[in-house]
């Protein structure tokens, strides 16, 4: 059975670090781009970034841009979300997705299968 799950959150003080893992089983990622969203009380599900299968081609949301940066390790069947300079707004519970094919999409409709999330807390 195709499953993704996430891993890595916590709580951070504004300025500070943390890099999360979305760890696929029972399927390759090598041939899926990858996504991760999140989520705020109250608020819409949130692009944040997505890699597509090669590696080639990234994208991140632009409340992220230059503090965010999405690798993948196919070997480990893993993608990465490394997330600098943290700020009380980046708090969420953060979702990684498998999207339906190679290429990243923006939509959460291009994902297809979806971990539970893990909390990220940013506060002094």
């Amino acid at each position: 059975q195709a499953q993704v799950e996430e891993s890595g959150g916590g709580l951070v003080q504004p300025g500070g670090s943390l890099r999360l893992s979305c760890a696929a089983s029972g399927f390759s990622l090598d041939y899926y781009a990858v996504g991760w969203f999140r989520q705020a009380p109250g608020k819409e599900r949130e692009f944040v970034a997505s890699i597509n299968a090669m590696s080639s081609s990234s994208a991140l949301g632009d409340s992220v841009k230059g503090r965010f940066t999405i690798s993948r390790d196919n070997a480990k069947n893993t993608v990465f979300l490394l997330m600098t300079n943290l700020i009380p707004e980046d708090t969420a519970v953060y979702y990684c997705g498998r999207s339906r094919d190679s290429t990243w999409s923006l939509s959460v409709n291009g994902y297809q299968y979806w971990g539970q999330g893990t909390q990220v807390t940013v506060s002094s």
